[in-house]
């Protein structure tokens, strides 16, 4: 039997969490992709199919020099939660792609709270009283 690669786990792993995670309008779902040298970030209303907001590296005017790194995804998830916010979101369902929470995909979903979506989750993570 041939051994699965680390895409094809990843991939597994995505199915998984897509069959539990859901966008609706009034929380829509944050859905987190990267490469080896960009990070894309999308808010999805899952019932319309819709893309309401979305950022990534590889748009013309992303000002970092390479996006496979964590201050690329802080500026990214800065950005996404901008728009959000702009697009009337304020609340979104975290979908990670199946990445580990971790690295990129952490800085992204951290850098996000600390702008504005999903306020009433910062303080829980960090483990202050609310």
């Amino acid at each position: 039997m041939a051994q699965k690669s680390r895409a094809d786990i990843r991939q597994g792993v995505h199915s998984r969490i897509r069959k539990k995670v859901r966008g609706t309008a009034d929380r829509p779902r944050l859905a987190v992709f990267r490469s080896l040298n960009h990070i894309y970030a999308q808010v999805i209303d899952d019932a319309t199919g819709k893309t309401i907001a979305s950022a990534s590296t590889a748009e013309k005017g992303f000002s970092g020099k390479t996006g496979g790194n964590i201050d690329a995804a802080k500026e990214i998830g800065k950005s996404i939660a901008e728009r959000a916010l702009k697009a009337g979101v304020s609340s979104v369902v975290y979908d990670r792609g199946g990445y580990l929470y971790h690295g990129r995909v952490k800085a992204l979903l951290d850098a996000t709270r600390e702008n504005g979506l999903n306020k009433h989750e910062a303080k829980q993570s960090t483990g202050e009283a609310a």
